[in-house]
């Protein structure tokens, strides 16, 4: 017996009610599942992350030292005094300040730069962007590696180069001389810096449309007056942020020292994070947790005065 067309809808099951809106209830085996895939990474970060740092802000108030761990009893804020006190810690200061300013400036403007420049099309523009992004990718210590050598005072290749432009008469000992040696590590920083503003100002100049600099353009505007009126103010977010990110980062990158320098020469070129690795390796973690204390707290206070002095006020354009 044939069925009807009126027939086969009773034969179909029924689908299962969902709520209004078609969102599915949020049940307790839904929330254990979520939190079974979300354990590993809990569990990873708590250990490797958040432990450490605990443990950390502890040692920095007691006396912790591993030449002697008979006595690590809680010292309260005498680690920190003592740093205070520590004429090497107050010239890692100033370091810290001239390694940030310095390196943080030619890395803005060049790679804003260098992002106006990629951003128009060209021909090979793609391996010209390949190009400039590339040393992101090197590690830091590398780098601090390659440029030691391009600095030596003997053989390096920037002596060389010098000296066959007749702008030096004699090799200069770039990192054996302490008026010499900052300058050396900071070009090489801003070699390795420049490449993260231009591809985070890059992105950020791909979005904005182009119907802008085209009425701009009818409107008879210059360059300079469209990159002040359409450009800046169109990607200001992510300029703040970017300078930002890079302060911190800066701040808290010693591999670059390490590998150029090690602090030398007479610890001149140490900024606080490489000092504090260097007062761990010797042993003394209480005053070492310290310190980084004292980063993290400076670093956060920056944070939060920055974002309010960049927040956009009321009634201003």
């Amino acid at each position: 017996m044939a069925l009807t067309e009126t027939d086969r809808p009773a034969l179909q099951k029924p689908s299962p009610r969902r709520p209004v809106g078609g969102r599915r209830r949020f049940s307790g085996r839904t929330a254990l599942v979520l939190l079974a895939f979300m354990a590993p990474a809990i569990v990873f970060v708590g250990l490797f992350t958040y432990y450490p740092l605990l443990s950390g802000i502890q040692m920095a108030f007691r006396n912790y030292n591993l030449n002697d761990l008979s006595d690590t009893s809680w010292v309260g804020l005498d680690n920190f005094r003592a740093l205070l006190h520590d004429e090497m810690f107050r010239g890692t200061v100033k370091n810290s300040v001239i390694w940030v300013v310095g390196s943080l400036v030619p890395q803005f403007l060049i790679g804003f730069t260098m992002a106006l420049w990629l951003r128009r099309k060209f021909r090979f523009r793609g391996a010209y962007q390949a190009l400039v992004f590339f040393p992101w990718a090197v590690s830091g210590f590398l780098i601090g590696i390659l440029f030691r050598w391009m600095f030596n005072g003997e053989f390096g290749v920037v002596n060389d180069l010098l000296m066959k432009t007749h702008l030096i008469d004699t090799p200069v000992p770039w990192l054996a001389d302490a008026r010499y040696a900052m300058v050396a590590v900071i070009i090489a920083n801003v070699w390795y810096g420049v490449t993260f503003f231009a591809i985070m100002i890059l992105a950020a100049l791909q979005s904005v449309p182009e119907e802008l600099y085209e009425a701009a353009a009818i409107d008879g505007a210059g360059k300079v007056r469209t990159l002040f009126s359409i450009t800046i103010p169109s990607i200001r977010t992510t300029l703040a942020l970017t300078v930002l990110l890079r302060v911190i980062w800066i701040f808290n990158s010693p591999e670059l020292i390490f590998g150029m320098t090690g602090g030398g020469p007479a610890n001149e070129t140490h900024i606080v994070t490489s000092y504090m690795i260097q007062v761990t390796q010797e042993g003394d973690y209480g005053r070492a947790s310290a310190m980084g204390v004292m980063v993290v707290f400076v670093l956060m206070l920056f944070a939060v005065f920055y974002l309010l002095a960049i927040r956009p006020r009321k009634g201003l354009a």
